[in-house]
């Protein structure tokens, strides 16, 4: 094995930099106070506490004071240039007995582990990690130099993104402002921020799995806590522990673990999540309901009593602080109250759900369904059985995508993307349980939480849309199926308080065959049936086994009898579905053929635009353009499925063959005599 010239990789790359007149700083020389802090803080490259020490570090600096750290790691050994993973990713962690062994080894990986220790201190949103390696002398210079560079920031959700031919040159005074304006190029494709976003509800899910199956393995929380006061638990947990402005994160060393009735870990929690509360400028009676609700449950004494000097709840803290809260509080918005619930509900069922009706929708599809009803930043979205508010966050990483992409000052932006949050959502739940979480879920999208109300949305609607305005035009829907009409209902009555727009519902299919109740026809005396999407039968995955459908909807135009509905067999989604209890989505669902751009190509049919794939056609039968009676009983694809009979020379050839083989069989046998 050739030994390494690390020290003269170094000494070659630090002449460059003088060449270029760039000011660089050595290994145990100061930038400045909150980068030395970033480094000394940080876990080291071995994983555990030590200082941090990069070969090479730069503060690169433009006229308007724009300063980017720049993080150097040598070494001078073939091949240790990067580590990266299958999927063509820096590799952070790495299988086998040493996790950090990538980290250690590479040059380009141990300078992302300094980058990352930067962004997580928090003074800069932005870091560039620079790999030098050689392997070869010849006349005591490094004659094989190479380099990869990668920009760091958390607007890409701290994802690199590679510098193509990156040289050091780039970085001089006299071109850094065409270098910045390079860098602010690299952000992340659709296709890298919807792989971003599994990535994360897989990490998220599995840390989720792993307290719970604490908690269940844990005999005296297990009998302590019913499924409602799980819930609870986990939800005044991340409350307590989010970050506030204005208040100082809580710490593990906040919590006292005293064994005392008025000065206990429990208290601490309910006075964090007040406190979180408040600062997210709830309104009282909604804070006063969500503390109601956790009171009972970090009340219990067995909770906050401390065994071996450390309560349950500082010991699930911890795991929560290292394993979700990141998580929550990067760019990427993620369903993680639809993580919780769906994770109980392996275990056990939802205590006052006796109708088996709590159900969540899947992202992907809470977000063809967004995408179909023409939801954009001026939509005003309502959603009146909410679950969780999974269809909310999806219209809203719609409305806010649609925001940013069309204004262009930034503060019309931002006053826009806090309107779309504010007053542009409604969601109604009747479960106070399941209300919690979606409080929940709306607070972490960044507010949104301020017309999520609690009721009988019967009740709660009328009421809610006299006394206030909120001209909706977007209505998303998956009702509880034991509803009238097999939910229907709730459909017919959103609808009939809507002016214009789009309603979309996913539903039991059969409602539209005939098991809809009153209801089917009396949507259609006022609203137009734009298209009917018949859904794979295991879209929950062992959750529920109800076959069901997208009813996509135009408000208030009365549907006519000529008018010409889609009909489409997405029985067949691309994605591949188990059901295996501790396993992730990752094991549970996975996209084996093609699954996001049947999605994009379905939405774009129901959109009337033209597809730019052809999984779903007329040519090969699984999109079917018909008329519909008025009567709502035939909505459904399979009511429309012409099956042709008229016999094709195939057919007659076959038949053919299949008589001549039984024929020679039998005369083999002696079954029959052969006719001379």
């Amino acid at each position: 094995m050739m030994a390494s010239i690390e020290e003269k990789v170094e000494e070659h790359f630090k002449k460059v930099l003088d060449d270029l007149h760039i000011r660089h700083f050595g290994k145990t020389e100061t930038i400045n106070s909150s980068i030395t802090k970033a480094l000394k803080e940080a876990d080291s490259k071995s994983g555990g506490s030590g200082n941090n020490f990069p070969d090479i570090q730069l503060l690169l600096q433009n006229k308007n004071r724009r300063d980017i750290p720049v993080m150097i790691e040598a070494k001078g050994t073939k091949g240790k240039l990067e580590k990266l993973t299958n999927d063509g990713n820096i590799e952070v962690k790495s299988n086998g007995k040493n996790p950090n062994r990538a980290v250690q080894q590479f040059a380009v990986n141990g300078a992302l582990h300094y980058g990352h220790a930067i962004l997580d201190e928090g003074t800069y949103s932005e870091v560039m990690i620079v790999g030098i390696n050689g392997t070869t002398m010849v006349d005591g210079k490094v004659s094989d130099p190479e380099i990869a560079a990668y920009y760091v920031s958390k607007k890409n959700d701290s994802i690199p993104k590679k510098l193509e031919g990156f040289d050091f040159v780039q970085m001089k005074e006299s071109n850094i402002d065409s270098f910045y304006m390079e860098l602010d190029k690299l952000s992340l494709t659709a296709e890298e921020r919807e792989r971003l976003k599994r990535d994360k509800e897989e990490q998220l899910e599995q840390s989720i799995k792993d307290i719970h199956q604490r908690i269940y393995d844990d005999a005296t929380i297990r009998t302590l806590l019913s499924t409602n006061d799980k819930l609870y638990f986990f939800c005044g947990l991340i409350m307590a522990g989010l970050t506030t402005e204005g208040v100082k994160p809580l710490e593990l060393a906040s919590f006292s673990s005293n064994d005392d009735a008025d000065d206990n870990d429990g208290r601490i929690i309910l006075m964090r999540t007040k406190s979180f509360l408040n600062k997210k400028k709830c309104p009282k009676d909604k804070i006063d309901m969500v503390l109601n609700y956790l009171k009972p449950v970090f009340e219990k004494r067995d909770l906050w009593k401390p065994v071996n000097g450390e309560s349950i709840i500082k010991s699930v803290f911890k795991q929560i602080k290292i394993d979700v809260l990141p998580l929550l509080e990067s760019n990427i918005h993620l369903d993680f109250t639809g993580k919780i619930l769906n994770s109980l509900n392996d275990w056990v069922s939802i205590e006052n759900d006796k109708l088996n009706d709590v159900v969540l929708t899947p992202r992907f599809v809470t977000n063809l369904m967004a995408r179909i009803t023409r939801t954009d930043m001026d939509s005003f979205v309502w959603d009146t059985c909410m679950g969780s508010s999974g269809f909310l966050v999806s219209a809203m990483e719609i409305m806010i995508d649609d925001a940013n992409r069309r204004i262009k000052d930034n503060e019309h932006r931002e006053d826009k993307v806090q309107h779309i949050k504010q007053n542009q959502l409604l969601g109604i739940e009747i479960l106070g349980n399941i209300y919690i979480l979606a409080v929940l879920n709306m607070i972490l999208m960044g507010d949104g939480s301020s017309q999520i109300i609690c009721g009988d949305s019967h009740k709660e609607a009328p009421k809610y849309m006299r006394s206030h305005t909120f001209p909706a035009n977007v209505f998303l829907l998956n009702p509880p199926y034991s509803a009238p009409g097999k939910g229907l209902i709730f459909v017919d009555e959103a609808l009939s308080r809507m002016e214009t727009g789009y309603g979309a519902v996913l539903i039991q299919e059969n409602a539209g065959s005939g098991q809809g109740d009153v209801y089917a026809k009396r949507i259609m005396k006022k609203n137009t049936l734009v298209a009917s999407v018949h859904m794979p039968a295991d879209l929950f995955n062992g959750k529920s086994s109800v076959q069901t459908a997208i009813y996509l909807f135009k408000v208030n135009r009365s549907h006519e009898d000529d008018d010409v509905v889609t009909f489409i067999d997405f029985s067949e989604d691309g994605y591949s579905r188990q059901n295996r209890k501790k396993s992730t989505q990752k094991v549970n669902l996975r996209n084996t053929d093609h699954a996001l751009e049947r999605y994009d190509e379905v939405a774009a049919i129901c959109l009337g635009k033209k597809p730019k794939t052809d999984y779903y056609t007329e040519a090969n039968g699984l999109v079917i353009r018909d008329t519909v009676t008025l009567d709502g009983n035939d909505w459904t694809f399979n009511q429309h499925k012409k099956i042709d009979t008229t016999p094709t020379e195939e057919d007659f050839k076959k038949t053919v063959a299949d008589y001549l083989t039984w024929k020679v069989s039998a005369i083999l046998k002696g079954e029959v005599t052969a006719d001379v």
